[in-house]
């Protein structure tokens, strides 16, 4: 703002300049000189005047400059400072972190590459996958195959029969992070040398596998490895012989009846086990309650022929009835008559003393 007010100044000075030459040029030679006298020397004050006040202006403007440029100065030198000092410090929790990355890191690869009597990071995966799929009586752990070893088997699925898949995990962490160390040194070589390196170690734990653990019909004639990540099932599958073309899943497969299962693959047979499982019960409950409604209809049959004789028993207990009522108006009748008869002719008292009179008490005794 300072510079711009200078600059108009100028300008201003300059045009008033050349106002008043072009005026001096322009008057005619025939004028007085007092007052051409006069007038330069009005001119020399004005513009006396004129410079006073720009040399003052001039002076101000840059003394506010000059201030304004401290300010600022002192001002940037601050943020600076400032923004310096927050950089420093972030840069020191960026190397704390770095540092607590590099432990965790370390920790990490202790884990994957774990001692086996604390367990693999494969065998807790392997672990956490199965229990979440599958009811405890589907599955079991550490199962011995062959009784002539000591080998066990860390899990065996149960199928139906009670027939069991073994499963099994691998994870040789050197060799696959060896393939990641030469793709990051872009070392062609040593990529194909660590994938040869890798595939070889699941051979040798496929003919492991098939050797102590595949005992038909105890077992399927198949048994699974299971890969504990995507990226190694991903190197694995897509491994290929350097001279038979072969897929190494392929030759696994052929050659020692192993099934490589990664999280995904395995998580899907699992549930497909699962389902499998649930139908067969359904199916069972479906037999069961089938066979006992056939047992409640046998039953409801036999009960009708039991009401069907019942009935054709009450009906002759109510023949038996009727014929005794029958029995019983015809007495009731007989009875009536006998009744009126005595009524309607009384007998006279003979001579209690004459043989009549005694036959006819007996009569009489016999009717009533």
């Amino acid at each position: 703002m300072d510079t711009v007010l200078l600059i108009t100044l100028i300008i201003l000075l300059a045009a008033t300049l050349i106002i008043l030459y072009l005026n001096l040029k322009s008057k005619p030679k025939d004028e007085n000189e007092n007052k051409s006298a006069e007038e330069m020397a009005n001119l020399k004050i004005e513009i006396t005047s004129l410079k006073d006040t720009l040399s003052t202006t001039i002076n101000t403007s840059l003394g506010s400059m000059s201030t304004s440029f401290n300010n600022l100065s002192t001002g940037v030198t601050k943020d600076m400072t400032e923004a310096l000092t927050k950089v420093d410090e972030k840069v020191g929790n960026f190397n704390s972190q770095v540092e607590l990355l590099n432990k965790s890191q370390e920790g990490i690869t202790k884990i994957l590459a774990g001692v086996k009597k604390y367990g693999t990071l494969a065998e807790f995966s392997l672990d956490a996958l199965i229990r979440d799929l599958l009811p405890v009586s589907q599955f079991m752990t550490n199962v011995k195959m062959k009784e002539d070893t000591s080998e066990n088997v860390e899990f065996a699925i149960k199928l139906q029969d009670d027939v069991m898949v073994p499963v099994d995990s691998h994870f040789p962490v050197e060799k696959f992070k060896a393939i990641t160390d030469a793709y990051d040194a872009d070392d062609k070589k040593a990529v194909a040398d660590a994938r040869t390196k890798l595939a070889t170690a699941f051979k040798a734990k496929a003919k492991s596998v098939n050797e102590k653990y595949i005992v038909p019909p105890k077992t399927t004639d198949f048994a699974i490895v299971y890969a504990p990540t995507e990226s190694l099932y991903k190197e694995l599958t897509e491994y290929q012989d350097a001279t038979t073309k072969e897929l190494l899943t392929q030759e696994l497969m052929k050659k020692y009846k192993i099934v490589i299962c990664g999280p995904n693959t395995l998580s899907a047979y699992l549930q497909s086990l699962h389902m499998g499982f649930q139908s067969l019960k359904v199916q069972k409950g479906a037999t069961e309650i089938y066979n006992q409604l056939k047992t409640i209809s046998t039953r409801f049959t036999r009960h009708f022929d039991n009401i069907i004789v019942l009935r054709k028993k009450l009906e002759e207990a109510m023949k038996v009835v009727d014929s005794f009522g029958t029995d019983a108006r015809t007495i009731n009748r007989t009875l009536e008559n006998i009744k009126n008869v005595d009524d309607d002719s009384p007998l006279d008292d003979p001579d209690p003393s004459s043989p009549m009179s005694a036959v006819g008490t007996v009569d009489r005794r016999k009717v009533s």
